[in-house]
């Protein structure tokens, strides 16, 4: 692992200055894209659980000072009625489309995923329209999707309890028939099966996706959203056939957990984006900086959206290092 001096120099020299960490207050679940027209756009779960929101910036370091539009809010009765969690933003064949998670408002834990769409060149202006349930062939709790393009083909992996009736949340994939359809079958690609994964609860959840140096990498959320809350990875072949779970190798050990040292806990549901070069790798996460919490986790609001650059090993794995402390 690399040290927190070498992390505090590449912060700086990214125009992430250590006093910018966190980047964003109390915004769990963060997803950044840098679009090409040179902004960062930015949406995270918001603590009220109860709105999608949207803001750019034309740094990392300036987002959390950048103006929050309100994209959608929550409806007073039905389905997309609570527990707004978890919202991607993405560009796909000229049109921004917004996935998120939501119960219904009389049942807020019947979670599912969901999709609204814009035709504006600027996801902040326009309208933003219902596409309605992205559904996955099955019906149960489901949450934390993420498109991704590769080799010409788009994916959808997400999060969600399997057919067999259990508590335990799974991550899956498919491809994807455009931004709004899954094409069937899925497969299973990672469940909570080592003991980091199933404390407090057994959770393998928000799966990120990012291809780098011949490998598909996969990140994904383990364990309850407590101190316990740490990153997991998954690789495969660039080249290889992602629908295949034999070709994916899960990590044992997390690749990103609490650290007393640096006095960050929980890191975790991250997502990937790069310098404005396009020549760093950056991952942005979210952590708290304490470690007890009185009460329920989700609760909780101060989980702080933060970034720090990735370091590659020689044999071009990510070395993501320790969460960087504040200043």
């Amino acid at each position: 692992m690399f040290s927190q001096s070498l992390a505090a120099g590449l912060l700086a020299l990214l125009c992430i200055p250590s006093s910018a960490n966190p980047l964003v207050r109390q915004r769990a679940d963060p997803h950044v894209t840098l679009h090409a027209d040179g902004w960062y756009y930015f949406t995270a779960t918001v603590p009220e659980y109860d709105r999608i929101e949207l803001r750019r910036a034309r740094s990392l370091d300036a987002l959390g000072a950048a103006q929050a539009k309100v994209a959608w809010r929550k409806h007073a009765s039905g389905e997309m009625g609570a527990h707004i969690w978890a919202p991607e933003l993405h560009r796909i064949d000229g049109k921004w489309y917004l996935y998120f998670s939501a119960g219904r408002a009389d049942r807020v834990w019947e979670i599912r995923l969901y999709v609204l769409e814009n035709a504006s060149d600027n996801p902040l202006e326009g309208e933003w329209v219902e596409k309605g349930q992205l559904r996955t062939g099955w019906e149960s709790f489901a949450l934390d999707p993420t498109t991704f393009v590769h080799r010409g083909q788009r994916y959808l992996a997400w999060t969600q309890r399997g057919l067999d009736g259990g508590k335990a949340t799974n991550i899956y994939l498919a491809r994807m028939d455009g931004p709004l359809a899954i094409r069937q079958p899925a497969v299973l690609l990672t469940r909570p099966e080592y003991a980091w994964e199933k404390i407090g609860h057994e959770v393998n959840e928000a799966p990120a996706v990012l291809v780098k140096s011949g490998r598909v990498l996969l990140t994904y959320s383990a364990s309850a959203t407590d101190a316990n809350y740490a990153l997991g990875m998954l690789s495969a072949p660039e080249d290889a056939d992602l629908l295949d779970p034999r070709a994916w190798t899960k990590s044992p050990v997390p690749v990103l957990r609490s650290s007393a040292a640096t006095g960050q806990y929980g890191p975790g549901h991250n997502s990937f984006t790069t310098s404005p070069d396009g020549k760093t790798d950056i991952l942005v996460y979210h952590a708290r900086n304490y470690r007890d919490i009185v009460g329920e986790p989700l609760r909780d609001p101060n989980r702080h959206t933060r970034a720090q650059p990735i370091r590659w090993r020689a044999d071009g794995m990510p070395d993501f290092g320790e969460p960087v402390a504040d200043p």
